[in-house]
């Protein structure tokens, strides 16, 4: 298998390479994004086939150092997010070819370039197989989305650009490299291990600093108050937001705390020590606060990207609680979430190309004259609200089993305020498209463009079906918390 890894890294490289020869034939530009796209998720696919039947496929390709390899190595939680960065590459792909066209978006190829380097990054991130493969992956993934964030090259634009390369990179550099850098000089390796590689290394104090390094130096988790570049990239067009906040930029975050809190500490030295309860408040306090700034935004994608960072937030706490609900209730919100956050940014897409609106306050009536639009938003807001039958149910339920077992009702309590408050500011969106009156008229049915609407109805329909499927996602990474290692 290999080859079969070499060849879920290569290929969104070797579409971005050759993206550019079709610059002048959008049509042969976007059929071959998309063949890249699915050979690439056919390609993690047979590797997630490969973990089921016992095996861990590996690759090395350089070392760097002796014992310092840019190396690739596959397990369950990695497997989870190497699907979701393939899977809805091709899935938002689809999406972008309506939105570029229907919006009249200039530099298309650089997007559509830009775009699978970021992909290749975010699968790079995932199958890591050590610290240091992990940090330039993560690296790669910030440079390759900025010229996507300062798309449109406006002046406000290229302020959100950058705070976005200003807040990742400072973070990245100044604590997450720190970190490593202390860690490899604790442990002696950067690799990630069963039990964590710290464990009986560090006492809790020391790995108090060192998971506050690891936490806010991965500044894609978007932990308050590292949060700011998150709403300045909502200038980027919506493909590009769904990019951040679903498909990879965002998630690698959290997948980067979530591996880090399991591979390289140990849930049993979090647990043991109480090094990690102050991560649980830091948690708590950013899922409810984003969730009471998103009530005050009117622009949508502003008040979709906040309650990002509140969703991010859950997966935070689910690794700091160290234990299983926790931990597989945190890293199955990672699937539950890109499904629903990605189906609410792709309707915003299609509102602004169908009817030119932007604002929560312009919204009504709009769900007369987008009915399909507007129901795929309201089950992507029920699946981040978490409320059955959607995906996010089952993840917002073991979180809350997770807060239980750590016998923190505090916990339990902002678990369910932040619930709340997503009711707040999803659903009144959909009741004031449906029951209010449109301001300029009803103007009768007028749905996005296809190819904007068929992503975001697949996409509302995964959301139902992570539901009832659950019970094989739960199985996939119930090993992680048990053990740490690939089953």
């Amino acid at each position: 298998m290999t080859g079969t890894l070499a060849a879920a890294l290569a290929l969104p490289l070797a579409g971005a390479l050759a993206t550019p020869l079709f610059a002048r034939r959008p049509n042969l530009r976007e059929t071959w994004t998309l063949g890249v796209a699915a050979a690439t998720f056919v390609a993690v696919c047979r590797i997630g086939l490969a973990l089921g039947a016992g095996v861990r496929p590996e690759l090395e390709l350089l070392e760097v150092v002796p014992g310092l390899a840019l190396a690739f190595a596959v397990e369950p939680l990695g497997l989870l997010f190497g699907l979701l960065a393939s899977g809805l590459w091709f899935v938002t792909t689809l999406y972008s070819i309506g939105y570029m066209r229907g919006h009249g978006e200039g530099h298309q190829t650089r997007f559509y370039t830009c775009f699978a380097v970021a992909i290749a990054a975010a699968i790079g991130v995932a199958f890591a197989r050590n610290l240091f493969t992990l940090f330039v992956c993560y690296e790669l993934l910030t440079l390759s989305t900025y010229p996507l964030v300062t798309h449109h090259g406006t002046d406000r634009a290229m302020r959100a650009g950058r705070v976005y390369l200003g807040v990742l990179l400072t973070t990245s550099i100044g604590l997450l490299l720190l970190a490593i850098v202390w860690t490899y000089e604790i442990a002696g390796t950067l690799e990630f291990r069963t039990g964590g590689i710290l464990a009986g290394r560090v006492d809790g104090a020391e790995a108090a600093v060192l998971l506050g390094l690891y936490a806010f130096g991965t500044g894609k988790a978007a932990l308050m108050p590292f949060h700011r570049w998150l709403p300045a990239a909502m200038v980027a067009p919506t493909p590009v937001s769904a990019l951040l906040h679903a498909v990879a930029v965002v998630k690698a975050g959290v997948f980067t705390v979530m591996k880090v809190a399991v591979y390289v500490f140990g849930l049993d030295l979090l647990r043991d020590t109480g090094s990690a309860t102050w991560l649980t408040w830091v948690a708590a306090v950013t899922l409810v606060g984003a969730s009471l700034v998103a009530l005050t935004r009117d622009n949508l994608k502003a008040r979709l990207a906040y309650s990002t960072v509140s969703q991010l937030a859950y997966v935070v706490l689910g690794a700091a609680l160290a234990n299983a609900a926790g931990v597989v209730g945190g890293s199955m919100h990672i699937a539950m979430h890109a499904f629903g956050k990605i189906t609410l940014f792709f309707c915003a897409g299609a509102i602004a190309v169908a009817a030119h609106k932007t604002e929560v306050s312009q919204m009504r009536g709009i769900g007369r004259r987008m009915p399909v639009t507007t129901l795929a938003f309201l089950v992507g807001s029920l699946s981040v609200i978490g409320l059955p039958p959607l995906g996010g149910a089952w993840s917002k339920w073991l979180l809350v089993l997770g807060a239980a077992d750590a016998g923190s009702a505090v916990l339990v309590g902002a678990l369910l305020l932040s619930s709340l408050l997503n009711v707040g500011y999803l659903i009144p969106i959909v009741a004031r498209g449906f029951f209010l009156p449109a301001d300029d008229g009803d103007g009768g049915v007028h749905e996005a463009p296809l190819l904007c609407l068929v992503p975001l109805c697949l996409t509302a329909t995964a959301s139902v079906a992570l539901f009832f499927g659950a019970d094989r996602l739960y199985d996939l990474l119930a090993p992680i918390a048990a053990t740490g290692v690939a089953p």
